[in-house]
């Protein structure tokens, strides 16, 4: 268990919890915007965790969260910000990294909207703001191939590591599907050959049901059994059907307390993953019991 990464886990139902400006459709970045002060202390609280590497609260700072008018008068200012925040707070720690979140810039879940043509120009933006401050990219939530070939190409002239992170469907059970898949339907095996042939330092799953991870794992591995391999999954039920990710703000499981996401955390360490953190919904507890579970992470 020493090999373990230990991740943070979700921003915004933290921001939320401990009484930051919380709402539609701002989401994490309206905190970014009125109490900054609560994103640092937030970032700080998960490296008291345990965590090792903490993600910058850039996740909601596009134009489907703040608005093409506010994004383009202080989508930079921005996401400084919050690479400096994050920043500040992993220098607390003893040898915390920094992760440059890079979100779907047309909405989680919604593979159709994605636009090739401004792509570049949202993505940039988030890169230009970030570089200073982060060890590592890291480009989440993508829901498809194509999402995830923008966000490689934003970094393509960087000299930093890149994680790739992708949703996967939840909406079936893995039993019931012929192979483990995308919110795009695509398959995980083609996303893992995706990130090893970009040169990915790492291929993790995360926004999804924690019972999808284990079969996702699976074939990652198969197709690409050199990568190393990740899962941060979210507390929601399936939202498949449901719009994009934190469209609404959504019931939180009741059955994902520290204790059983941790016995889901054994089992996908069993099945390669060596980098292991939460999604939405899961707090700073839940990554006190993981380090702890998992002897504290790997720096």
């Amino acid at each position: 268990m020493n090999d373990i990464t230990i991740l943070d886990g979700g921003m915004g139902r933290e921001l939320e919890r401990i009484g930051a400006p919380f709402r539609q459709p701002e989401w994490s970045a309206l905190a970014l915007m009125e109490a900054p002060d609560l994103v640092r202390r937030v970032h700080e609280d998960y490296v008291r965790a345990g965590a090792r590497v903490i993600t910058t609260n850039s996740y909601a700072l596009v134009p489907f969260h703040i608005g093409d008018e506010r994004f383009l008068a202080r989508g930079a200012e921005l996401t400084a910000l919050a690479g400096r925040l994050a920043r500040e707070a992993a220098d607390t720690g003893n040898g915390v990294r920094v992760a440059g979140s890079l979100p779907p810039v047309f909405g989680s879940y919604q593979p159709e909207l994605f636009r090739a043509d401004v792509a570049q120009d949202y993505l940039s933006v988030l890169v230009r703001g970030l570089a200073p401050y982060v060890d590592l990219w890291l480009a989440e939530t993508q829901s498809s191939l194509e999402e995830a070939r923008a966000a490689l190409a934003a970094v393509s002239g960087s000299d930093k590591p890149v994680w790739l992170s992708f949703t996967l469907r939840d909406d079936v059970a893995p039993q019931d599907m012929p192979e483990p898949q995308l919110r795009s339907e695509e398959s995980v095996a083609d996303a893992a050959r995706l990130a090893r042939d970009a040169g990915a330092q790492a291929l993790l799953f995360n926004c999804s049901m924690p019972e999808v991870m284990g079969a996702a794992l699976e074939a990652a591995r198969a197709a690409a059994p050199a990568l190393p391999l990740g899962v941060y999954a979210n507390a929601f039920g399936s939202q498949d059907e449901d719009g994009a990710a934190n469209e609404v703000i959504s019931d939180i499981r009741a059955d994902l307390d520290p204790k059983s996401y941790c016995g889901w955390a054994d089992g996908w360490a069993a099945r390669g993953a060596s980098i292991i953190g939460g999604c939405c919904g899961i707090g700073t507890e839940h990554i006190h019991h993981l380090a702890g579970h998992m002897g504290g992470g790997k720096r």
